[in-house]
């Protein structure tokens, strides 16, 4: 004779937990339709018109590239790919004291490692283009500002996964070279690093890839690179030329995160 096999009983806060759920959904599903709703009652409608008309003018001479001027848009184009790289490789340097003094297992002290912590969130906080804007006025236009505004934005950014990365290490690899007398520089270079350069260098390649669409980003207001051309170009509405732009850094930018995620799946 077969016994049937008896369910476990339904913990006692099932139906809280349900009711919970089932009220953060309806929440949220009316925060979304006031949100929708919102945006669509103030939509001109009629303005669709004009962008439609706008775009059967200027998209067609968009896919009509113009290379007259091949050679300053590719001269550009390098020079925010130098800005990037120049940006990043100060932020990758600046974030490996930052990145130990926020690791846990580093400082020991909980007050000064939330105060490092602390430091590579404020980083973190400032927009690019407020920094930029910033250092246009204080350094002047050009490609200067631009290093520095990547700089300070991506070092930020790569301190707090630099961090994590040293919170991760074998520490039983630290304390056995410790305990056979290595001083502090000794564990650094030969117990810390080796585990983990391969992700610094890693996360760093993958911030290269985003500072360089934020280097095109911040030419806009005057910090160097294709971004000051894409202004006067848009100024002056020749689609032509800028459709060749656009071309050039979508297929600069494939190169360089082909390349760069080779490399990455090398190191890590």
């Amino acid at each position: 004779m077969k016994t049937e096999q008896a369910l476990p009983p339904k913990p006692n806060n099932y139906m809280k937990k349900r009711a919970r759920n089932i009220v953060i959904l309806i929440v949220l599903a009316g925060v979304l339709i006031w949100a929708i709703t919102g945006v669509f009652n103030k939509v001109d409608w009629a303005m669709f018109k004009e962008v439609d008309d706008n775009f059967k003018r200027v998209i067609p001479d968009l896919f009509s590239p113009n290379f007259s001027e091949w050679e300053k848009i590719i001269g550009k184009i390098f020079e925010t790919v130098f800005i990037a790289y120049a940006g990043t490789f100060i932020a990758s340097i600046l974030a490996i004291p930052f990145g130990f003094w926020a690791a846990k297992n580093m400082v020991k002290s909980p007050i000064w490692n939330t105060l490092g912590k602390w430091f590579l969130i404020l980083d973190r906080t400032f927009p690019e283009l407020i920094l930029a804007i910033i250092f246009v006025i204080s350094v002047g236009p050009g490609a200067f500002a631009g290093v520095l505004t990547i700089g300070l934005t991506a070092f930020g950014m790569l301190g707090k996964l630099y961090a994590e990365v040293i919170e991760s290490i074998d520490m039983n690899v630290v304390e056995a070279m410790e305990a056979n007398g290595a001083n502090k520089i000794q564990t650094l270079f030969y117990g810390i690093m080796p585990q983990v350069l391969p992700q610094f260098i890693s996360f760093a390649l993958y911030r290269f890839e985003i500072d360089i669409r934020a280097s095109t980003i911040l030419g806009l207001v005057g910090a160097g690179g294709i971004g000051t051309l894409i202004v006067i170009t848009a100024a002056n509405r020749n689609w032509p030329q800028l459709g060749f732009i656009i071309i050039a850094i979508i297929v600069v930018v494939m190169i360089i995160d082909y390349i760069s995620s080779k490399i990455r799946r090398r190191l890590v």
